[in-house]
């Protein structure tokens, strides 16, 4: 089927948005850029406006609802894993089960009208686009990093040196036992001796 990476792509992504949480504290959840500006996002309101935003996108440019609350009864770090796991899990199936025809028809997208396939690469980028500013606020908050689509300073640096992909958990199923049981997450092997930017500082 011609929109199968479409499919295979929010599988993964849905990973790496969970990954992501995971390597939140349950203390980061109200911290904010900077402490007295409302205008960034602590990582409560990302977790909301993710399971908010894609829960609208799914049942109102989709039509694919799966019956559920967006959000979970308790508003803490490890429920918000739950629920997103849970919801985008009967989203992919859904999306497993279209075709050709259901990926090209044309609907609404807020003011304006495009594709399925269109507005889906849109969300995955939008999703992206939210991953990457909470791991910007992993790393103001000191916590270590592992890799979303490569390597990180955190797993030895730069992929031209060899560094290596190290995600935390295997697996979903995984990831949502390890962290129910305090975290066990795989370990990481440092930044390693070399420089983790192309243009390190000076000496």
């Amino acid at each position: 089927m011609e929109y199968q990476f479409l499919i295979d792509t929010y599988e993964t992504e849905r990973m790496k948005t969970l990954s992501v949480w995971s390597m939140l504290k349950d203390e980061d959840m109200r911290v904010r850029p900077r402490p007295n500006d409302r205008r960034g996002r602590n990582a409560l309101e990302h977790m909301v406006h993710q399971c908010v935003s894609e829960n609208l996108w799914f049942r109102n440019m989709l039509e694919i609802d799966v019956g559920a609350p967006p959000l979970p009864k308790q508003e803490i770090r490890l429920e918000f894993i739950k629920r997103y796991a849970e919801d985008s899990g009967k989203r992919l199936a859904a999306l497993q089960r279209t075709d050709k025809v259901w990926w090209e028809k044309i609907v609404p997208f807020f003011d304006m009208k495009r594709s399925r396939a269109w507005i889906m690469t849109r969300r995955i980028a939008h999703s992206a686009h939210h991953r990457g500013q909470l791991t910007v606020m992993l790393r103001m908050l000191g916590r270590e990093i592992y890799s979303t689509y490569g390597p990180s300073a955190d797993t030895g640096g730069l992929m031209i040196n060899n560094a290596p992909t190290i995600y935390p958990y295997s697996s979903i199923e995984a990831l949502i036992e390890g962290e129910s049981k305090g975290g066990a997450k795989a370990p990481l092997s440092g930044p390693g001796d070399k420089p983790c930017t192309e243009r390190p500082d000076p000496e």
